[in-house]
């Protein structure tokens, strides 16, 4: 192919080779995934967007992070598939609808056009024909398909539990949203309520979670970690008291310390509290307190301790002894039984509690031999150690204690050993409306009733009028009012939506298969699942990748996939920072990605995200450095159009060369082998700085003869910079006649021949001291290696007058000189 300088300006018009570059790649579909291929499969995902309106700079990096990734395996020769999508439901929608005047799936669809656009004008491969939105129906049939199996399995199930409840927005809200109190979006006071919710028994899956983490080797220990503490697995024992002839059941991991219990604490909700209440006038005003008071662990940890006693006793099951019932609002009605056993000797948060309120603390445990003794004036005793005051069981060990206390418990019908878990189901009932509707019919009858898979999808009804309280669709008689799929009678349709949670633990899935009309998932999702490389943000360490992997097991177990986790590899990058701190609207330090594209273009905007920092730490944004990425590229431009006639009809090898020539061609080879190493470690921006010596090394060579060299040091430079900077590396490659599609051509290697030295430089010292360096042949002899140090005039001058005792040479390194 021929250069031209017609089809190659002089200037560097970014949008007009991006623009050339992307309709390019369209026409000639460059990204579909093919479904089955003799290559290898990489499949290649970042986590999909809210279509919230525009892209932010933490979306920029991260599918940029994604798109270099998926053109670096590509060009390794592998089948690629990267999709795109986006996560459409949520209350964000809602809030915009009520403020517009619009319908919330007028303004999603409306936002995932523009963000659509923004996506393509970066340049990113995807394979759009794989495109899902999980608003539409065609997706969320098959979430509400599974959960209709699920829930005729005994998976799923109904219950009322406590939930924070905004009755300004009549809705429920997540721990999260909770702020002192008071709901995140419109300040009301929050009450705690008890409502009827579907929950999925995640919590039958919590050993094989844990235990799979082990399996997933490419992921952050930091998330693993997480997630092991979120599941959290505790070996322990169940035991009652007794209450006027009623257990009641706790848990606890330290049953050596049974002994030392002084009082029994239970939840504000429970049933012995409101019981109790009803005769108490302060504990009533207590509960009435508790019941907006935030409930996250975050924020019990930090709360200040209190209780009112209950007037009730319950009696140990053990000594028979009876001890005060405290309703405490450290304690939660939605873990275990809403009741703990409390030990003050041996717990601090139980002993700055009986402090307080006066209650007895009795020591059980003493310290081993050679530990700090204990002072339960001053604090809790919290170490394990020896039994004491505890009856037949003193002298034991903690450990020796455990056993002896738990098989007394069970040959007593009062307690067992069991394994207990932190992680609770999760609940997926929302009372809003821009979701997927929960494919359950309420019949006064036969009650929950699952829709019939003929009757899928339950469609959300969208020309709907949002008002400020409250789901339209309570109020839409035309979307309740059905009939019993069992008796045919009167029934009411579900009106809650499903949490959207569920539409993201699943959609990596659905991208292998979007077309398939006939199933959730078909034979092409074992040929792409496992996802090979996950990317985003560590923000999502716990509840959606958590989420994900149930999911994954539970399509396992219907057959739909044969592999135990979703996600391979997991790579979590950092934040965009700027002035230090996130970026947000708040802060007033957004950096608007559009302007950028528009004024230095898209190669400019992933060249300097990429260069900035390694993927998994925070970039710190800096203008300069935008600057200094648009003159790396405007040089690499200007370079090509000066050489560009010399290249596209230099040879294809490069011969012999002079020896400045072959020194440059070892530089580059040089730094051609430490940037794959790189490239296969995803440390992109060591790899930008590779791209920027090979430009520097290039730019060293001056003569006509050295055209061939120019040829391979652009072609690696090009090739290197490709994932990243796809656009003016496309165009370059072939206006340098280097190929006809860079995607295509094969990755570089490196020459072993070119890194062989043909001279080596030597420092020479004498007496130790550097004095100077020399050059010889790589193969010189000894004797020609000493002459040539003993030659050297700063050598010579510090020798001068000196007897030589010994000349030392260390092959291909140095030359020492002892001179008296």
């Amino acid at each position: 192919m021929a250069f031209s300088t017609m089809r190659l300006p002089e200037q560097y018009h970014h949008e007009e080779i991006e623009i050339q570059a992307q309709q390019q790649w369209q026409e000639n579909n460059r990204f579909r995934a093919e479904d089955q291929s003799e290559r290898e499969k990489f499949y290649c995902l970042s986590m999909f967007p809210y279509p919230s309106g525009r892209l932010h700079m933490g979306h920029v990096r991260n599918y940029t992070i994604g798109d270099v990734v998926s053109r670096y395996q590509r060009m390794l020769g592998k089948n690629v598939l990267q999709p795109m999508g986006w996560d459409a439901f949520g209350l964000p929608a809602e809030n915009a609808a009520i403020k517009n005047g619009i319908p919330p799936a007028r303004w999603t669809l409306e936002n995932i056009q523009y963000m659509k656009q923004q996506l393509q004008r970066l340049g990113f491969g995807y394979d759009w024909e794989r495109e899902i939105a999980t608003c539409h129906p065609d997706y969320y049939r098959w979430e509400q398909w599974l959960f209709t199996r699920l829930f005729q399995k005994g998976m799923v199930y109904k219950k009322t539990a406590p939930v924070n409840w905004c009755p300004h927005d009549m809705t429920v809200l997540a721990n999260e949203q909770v702020i002192e109190g008071r709901c995140w979006r419109c300040d009301t006071q929050v009450e705690h309520k008890e409502i009827p919710q579907y929950f999925m028994k995640i919590t039958a899956y919590a050993e094989e979670l844990l235990a799979d983490l082990d399996q997933l080797e490419q992921w952050p220990e930091q998330v693993k970690t997480m997630q092991r503490n979120w599941i959290g697995r505790s070996e322990g024992v169940e035991l009652s008291f007794e209450v006027a002839g009623e257990p009641l059941k706790v848990f606890t991991t330290r049953p050596d310390t049974l002994m030392g219990v002084t009082y029994v604490a239970v939840a504000p909700e429970h049933p012995l509290a409101q019981q109790a209440a009803a005769e108490r006038p302060e504990l009533a005003a207590f509960i009435e307190e508790c019941s907006h008071m935030e409930t996250s662990e975050a924020a019990l940890e930090t709360a200040e301790k209190r209780g009112v006693a209950t007037g009730l006793k319950a009696i140990h099951p053990l000594t028979g002894e009876a001890v005060p019932i405290f309703a405490a609002n450290f304690v939660l009605m939605g873990y275990g039984e809403g009741a703990v056993m409390a030990v003050p000797g041996h717990d601090q948060r139980d002993w700055e509690f009986a402090a307080k309120y006066g209650v007895a603390l009795k020591q059980v445990i003493a310290p081993l031999e050679g530990d700090e003794a204990a002072d339960l004036q001053q604090q809790a005793f919290t170490r394990k150690g020896v039994l004491i005051n505890s009856g037949k069981y003193d002298g034991l060990t903690s450990e020796a204690a455990f056993d002896a206390i738990a098989a007394d418990l069970e040959a007593l019908g009062r307690g067992k050993k069991t394994i207990h878990y932190r992680l609770r189901d999760w609940g997926v009932s929302r009372q809003r409306y821009w979701g997927c509707p929960v494919p359950i019919i309420n019949c006064p009858s036969c009650g929950a009733v699952p829709v019939p898979e003929a009757d899928l999808p339950v469609i959300l009804p969208q020309e709907v009028e949002m008002a400020e309280v409250g789901s339209p669709l309570k109020k839409m008689a035309s979307f309740y009012e059905t009939t019993c799929p069992l008796c045919n009678g009167a029934a009411e349709r579900e009106t809650d939506t499903f949490d959207t949670f569920m539409e993201s633990s699943w959609y990596y899935a659905r991208y292998s298969c979007r077309d398939s009309e006939s199933a959730m998932l078909d034979r092409r999702a074992d040929y792409w699942l496992p996802v090979d490389q996950y990317i985003g943000g560590i923000e999502h360490a716990i509840l959606h990748l958590l989420y994900a992997r149930f999911f994954h097991k539970l399509l396992r177990d219907e057959g739909m996939v044969s592999s135990d986790e979703p996600f391979q590899a997991l790579l979590t990058q950092g934040m965009v920072l700027k002035d230090g701190s996130k970026m947000s609207k708040s802060k007033g330090n957004t950096v608007d990605p559009q302007q950028l594209i528009e004024r230095y273009g898209a190669d400019t905007v992933r060249l300097f995200t990429m260069f900035a920092s390694p993927p998994e730490q925070s970039l710190e944004w800096n203008d300069s450095g935008v600057e200094g990425a648009h003159r790396f590229l405007k040089r690499l431009w200007s370079y090509a159009c000066d050489y560009g006639e010399e290249i596209s009809s230099a040879a294809v090898e490069t011969g012999s060369l002079s020896a400045q020539a072959a020194a440059v061609r070892r530089e580059i080879h040089e730094v051609l082998q430490q940037a794959l190493a790189d490239f296969a470690r995803y440390q992109f921006n060591t790899v930008v700085a590779a791209c920027m010596k090979i430009m520097n090394h290039l730019a060293t060579l001056t003569e006509a003869t050295d055209a061939p060299l120019r040829r391979e040091g652009i072609s690696i430079l090009l090739r290197l910079l490709a994932p990243i900077a796809p656009h003016i590396s496309h165009t370059l490659w072939q206006a340098l006649g280097l190929g006809e599609d860079i995607l295509t051509a094969a990755w570089p290697e490196v020459d072993e021949a070119a890194l062989v030295r043909q001279r080596l430089e030597l420092v020479v010292q004498v007496n130790g001291k550097v004095r100077g360096k020399v050059e010889v042949a790589t193969g010189a002899t000894r004797e020609e290696i000493e002459a040539a140090a003993l030659a050297e005039p700063n050598t010579v001058r510090f020798t001068e007058g000196k007897q030589l005792r010994k000349v030392i040479v260390v092959p291909g390194r140095l030359v020492n000189i002892v001179a008296s």
